[in-house]
């Protein structure tokens, strides 16, 4: 499975952006990660493509969103109010392996895209 991401870029705080992660074939939950300058990766957000509630960090909870588009292989994260501390690069994974739920835990994902840029600027 090939994940294309795009969308990044750069946005002033307070607004908003959109991401979008198309996939080349079918798997069993995508998730959003990202990886600020001289930080470690960290987990944003993720669903599965069966439906169900997605799954957030507690730092984007009620600002971000992530849905899909099941026909087009695409799943999505609108990003509002965005903070200064939302810079980042973004990356989208997909795990094949069917779970129970959806998980926050990078090496449970088995495919990964290239990440793409966020900028937040005051």
């Amino acid at each position: 499975v090939q994940l294309q991401a795009s969308g990044g870029g750069s946005v002033q705080a307070g607004g908003s952006l959109s991401l979008s992660c198309a996939a080349s074939g079918r798997t069993f939950s995508m998730g959003w990660f990202r990886q600020a300058p001289g930080k470690e990766r960290e987990f944003v957000a993720a669903l599965k493509w069966s439906g169900g509630s997605p799954y957030y960090a507690d730092s984007v909870k009620g600002r971000f969103f992530i849905s899909s588009d099941n026909a087009k292989n695409t799943v999505y994260l609108q990003m509002n109010s965005l903070k200064l501390e939302d810079t980042a690069v973004y990356y989208c994974a997909a795990d094949d392996r069917q779970r129970i739920g959806v998980s926050s835990l990078e090496s449970l994902y088995n495919y990964w895209g290239r990440g793409t840029l966020v900028t937040v600027s005051s």
